[in-house]
């Protein structure tokens, strides 16, 4: 997050420089644009345009019952007038918003150096009663039976939760080959089974994992090998697995988004990655659905998201399925990479809603996705300003979100998401830990 500055507008104005007049300019409010409902609580960005010569703004707000325009109230809870750099308009100011249910009101957006030069959002916004639930993390064990990995699978099947291969290059003798097949069980989070040490299919990570048809599936895989694992496999009971397709229409790819929605396994984005596997440099938007994993329809060669990946587990809330965050990985040709914080949803996979361009969690990747007490959530991830994350955020709506506080695990991405035994599970990662943690709402 921006290090926002909190200042006296005076204080503020003091430390500016001298500008010529014609560098005077108005910034444009993005977002709010009114109209919108926010629940009291949640945290939003606020966002705007600026031209380069206008360097510092203050935001303000006035309510239908006030005659004056107002300082808003940063995330701190601290009453203050906001002068945030425009450097920062990318990233928005992060507001928490007042508990005021009942409250419509419109948001200003002022030139610090010139207070004439002015916008503010076109209707107002209406602030719903809070959504806010108080959740708490239990740890299960700080050190589970299977070694430290990140990116492995993540499957709920049989009322059990399995785990399946990761990636640990650090560790040569539990992952020879850099990512391994192991496939482990656990009906608690305590106690981990180990299943079978080798699986038929090459070891991976960050592939697809998915519980459909009365099977568990792994749909795809990685190119640490040197090359694309452009296949699909399903099984029973963790030991004996079938290859049902081992040339996937859709490859070659890696970091690809897996759904089970609507009576089929859906693939979603993805890339090649040239520096570990030869093949063409490509970023996919396309969408891509199977009833069993044998014959594939594509639903979309470039949904309106853009090309992304690396979002672990899946969201499927509301009758709808929902695309949140992600990023591209970098390649010799492309060498930066991009992170999001959009949020979309589909019924159909063709046809797309933007519910926000920019949620109040961080732009990243390799972080995990659930659905959970009638929510969306959104844990952990990368982030190259920041590194590894270690926040959890959720919402009903994709709209208004609410982070729960004080995470006690230690900072990740790439970790395994399980929905089960009435809670959330965080297990592993790339903390490299064998910790097992579940949330549940306090009591």
């Amino acid at each position: 997050m921006p290090d926002w500055r909190l200042l006296p507008i005076a204080a503020a104005i003091s430390l500016l420089p001298s500008a010529c007049p014609g560098q005077m300019t108005r910034p444009h409010l993005i977002s709010p644009a009114g109209g919108e409902t926010w629940s009291a609580g949640s945290m939003h960005r606020i966002t705007w345009s600026a031209p380069s010569a206008l360097r510092l703004v203050r935001i303000e707000w006035r309510t239908d019952a006030g005659a004056t325009w107002a300082p808003i109230v940063g995330r701190d809870g601290v009453e203050a007038t906001a002068v945030v750099s425009s450097a920062d308009a990318v990233n928005g100011f992060l507001w928490r918003v007042p508990d005021a249910p009942g409250t419509s009101f419109r948001l200003k957006i002022i030139n610090a150096e010139d207070p004439t030069m002015t916008d503010q959002s076109r209707g107002r916004i209406t602030i719903a009663p809070s959504a806010e639930v108080a959740y708490t993390w239990t740890c299960a064990t700080e050190n589970a039976a299977f070694a430290p990995r990140d990116g492995a699978g993540m499957i709920v099947y049989k009322d059990a939760m399995w785990l399946l291969g990761g990636w640990n290059p650090g560790d040569k003798v539990n992952f020879p080959m850099v990512c391994n097949s192991e496939v482990w069980r656990s009906t608690d989070g305590v106690e981990w089974t180990l299943i079978t040490r080798q699986a038929p299919w090459e070891g991976r990570h960050t592939a697809g994992y998915s519980n459909h048809d009365a099977k568990m599936w792994i749909v795809g895989g990685d190119c640490n090998q040197g090359h694309y694992q452009n296949d699909v496999w399903t099984s029973e009971d963790g030991v004996d697995w079938t290859l049902v397709n081992d040339n996937v229409p859709w490859g070659p790819r890696a970091l690809h988004h897996t759904v089970v929605f609507d009576g089929y396994i859906w693939v979603m984005g993805g890339q090649t990655v040239p520096q570990f596997a030869p093949a063409e440099q490509r970023y996919y938007s396309d969408v891509w659905r199977s009833r069993d994993g044998v014959e594939w329809e594509m639903l979309t060669d470039s949904a309106p998201w853009g090309p992304r990946g690396m979002i672990g587990g899946n969201v499927v809330l509301h009758g709808r399925m929902w695309l949140l965050g992600g990023g591209t990985y970098d390649t010799p040709t492309i060498p930066t990479r991009e992170f999001h914080n959009d949020v979309w949803s589909s019924a159909d996979g063709i046809n797309w809603e933007c519910h926000t361009e920019a949620a109040p969690w961080a732009p990243r990747q390799y972080h995990e996705v659930a659905a959970f007490d009638g929510r969306m959530w959104v844990m952990e991830g990368y982030l190259k300003e920041t590194g590894n994350r270690k926040d959890v955020w959720y919402s009903a709506d994709g709209v208004n979100w609410y982070e729960v506080p004080d995470t006690p695990w230690l900072p990740r991405h790439a970790a395994s998401v399980f929905v089960y035994d009435g809670g959330l599970w965080m297990v592993a990662g790339n903390s490299m830990t064998s910790d097992v943690w579940k949330l549940t709402r306090a009591e």
